[in-house]
């Protein structure tokens, strides 16, 4: 049994890969932005899973549930699946948070950062980027972003599998109903990732679609722009990221 976060969990496809991962005997902890959204979770804490509250565009609650995570058993792994479409709050929870908890949080041997194919027309370069989030953020952008994170962790952090996830166009709150991808589909890939002991879930560096490693935009395994990615962040927030 692993313990693991699933982040943005309380509706789509974080939902989903909570309960699956529950079901499959599991420790699952939860994450919900605000105590109302928090109350969609009961049926998994009422069966067990742990519960962490935060906004995630706010950088002191991001920390405070990082303190919080470190202060319980260690993870064993964090499916970085919170993420927002438009508007002023993209860069803050698409990337600035999953930085955030990966530099912060001890543990976790997997980490798999949920992506999108929107990552191909993001622009390889962190010049300009409102990371505050003060006006509307490229959500491109901010998946090239976490993706370009899970590649540079992977590269950095030998001891830790580190992946970026495509679920597909799936039709949940954010995709729309009209979404083309299989909603049933768009869940386990992640799941497999952070429990599983097939050969190919023991891999790290990967960017993958449907349990398929896909080839994704080349600057994601760029060394130059992972590098200028991490230090801007690190600058960002203050934090570095450390090489364990």
């Amino acid at each position: 049994m692993s313990r693991i976060l699933i982040t943005g969990s309380t509706d789509g496809l974080g939902y989903a890969t909570a309960e699956a991962l529950q079901s499959a005997g599991h420790d699952v902890v939860v994450h919900a932005r605000n105590p109302e959204r928090a109350r969609a979770l009961h049926l998994l804490v009422g069966r067990g899973a742990g519960l962490v509250v935060a906004d995630l565009t706010d950088r002191d609650a991001v920390r405070r549930i990082a303190a919080e995570l470190n202060d319980t058993p260690p993870l064993d792994a964090v499916v970085h699946n919170a993420g927002v479409w438009s508007g002023p709050a993209v860069m803050p929870v698409n990337i600035v948070a999953p930085y955030l908890l990966t530099a912060l949080v001890r543990g976790p041997r997997r980490l798999v950062y949920v992506s999108s194919g929107s990552h191909f027309d993001g622009r390889p370069s962190a010049d300009g980027i409102d990371w505050r989030g003060t006006r509307p953020g490229s959500y491109a952008d901010s998946k090239l972003f976490v993706t370009t994170l899970a590649a540079a962790v992977a590269r950095l952090c030998p001891d830790v599998l580190s992946n970026a996830v495509d679920p597909g166009w799936v039709p949940t709150k954010m995709g729309g109903p009209g979404a083309p991808d299989d909603l049933q589909l768009g869940h386990r890939t992640q799941q497999w990732l952070a429990s599983s002991d097939d050969l190919q879930a023991l891999t790290t560096g990967g960017y993958w679609y449907h349990r398929e490693r896909q080839r994704p935009h080349p600057a994601v395994h760029d060394e130059a722009f992972q590098d200028r990615l991490l230090q801007t962040l690190a600058e960002e927030t203050g934090t570095p990221l450390e090489v364990r």
